[in-house]
């Protein structure tokens, strides 16, 4: 059985689609309600080499946060947006799934199926 572990918004849809389709894998899932238990820096960096993704790539530009806390700051470099992304978890994209050694952005869903296929 595969570990993973999402970070989840149960709020949102394709977090509650993405943790469906692991649950019909019997994927042995570690639920992170991220708004409530936001990751620290440590694991924001690890969630970045695993998805093979710059800090920008998994900020969500819509959300007031950005624009309140200045994420699109050119100036800022990645480890002043990874501190300000684990101040303000919300601007992170939902949901990320990780295992050891990878992860993915459930959106869509189904990218979480990639998980499996190693």
């Amino acid at each position: 059985m595969t570990e993973v572990t999402i970070y989840h918004n149960p709020r949102c849809s394709k977090s509650r689609a993405t943790l469906a389709i692991l649950e019909a894998q019997q994927a042995d899932i570690k639920t992170v309600k991220y708004l409530d238990n936001p990751p620290d820096v440590a694991t924001i960096k690890s969630l970045l080499k695993k998805l093979n993704l710059g800090v920008r790539d998994i900020l969500r530009n819509g959300e007031s946060e950005y624009k309140e806390h200045n994420f699109a700051d050119p100036h800022l470099s990645d480890d002043e947006l990874i501190t300000l992304l684990a101040t303000h978890p919300k601007v992170m994209q939902r949901p990320i799934v990780s295992t050891e050694h990878k992860a993915v952005i459930g959106r869509p869903p189904e990218n979480v199926l990639s998980l499996f296929n190693d």
